[in-house]
């Protein structure tokens, strides 16, 4: 199994918000994750598909979550996880830390990660990675 998420001061569950921007209808990736989280000891909320970005950010800000997962199969990941990052600033929320998973292809990562993605997960991650690299993130 994975090591628990003890990352906060009081030993609380870290709180995670996974959301699908965008018109994809396909979710088992995010459910996975979803599942793997909570296992791993992480408070999960998932938002559900074809939310907007808005409804995402405003639901983590809402929740007080530390991270939000994006999950996005469509390719407008580029555009739609931009505009997560953008609007948790405009929020002065931008503490609150964003990963990706879908089918992002390779080449994306850099510039996802040159905006403020701190991970991005494609499909067949291991479930330990995923886990072990956000505990990493939070550590920072």
């Amino acid at each position: 199994m994975f090591a628990m998420s003890d990352s906060t001061a009081t030993g609380a569950k870290v709180r995670v918000l996974i959301g699908k921007p965008g018109l994809d209808g396909h979710d088992r990736g995010a459910k996975y994750v979803a599942h793997i989280l909570r296992d791993a000891g992480f408070e999960v909320i998932y938002t559900g598909i074809r939310r907007t970005p808005e409804q995402i950010v405003d639901a983590a800000i809402q929740e007080d979550v530390k991270m939000i997962g994006l999950s996005l199969l469509s390719g407008a990941h580029n555009t739609l996880f931009k505009r997560v990052l953008d609007l948790l600033k405009e929020k002065d929320a931008a503490d609150i830390i964003v990963f990706g998973g879908g089918t992002i292809p390779p080449d994306d990562v850099p510039g996802l990660e040159a905006m403020g993605i701190k991970a991005v997960f494609g499909p067949g991650t291991p479930a330990k990675e995923i886990v072990d690299t956000l505990n990493a993130c939070l550590a920072k």
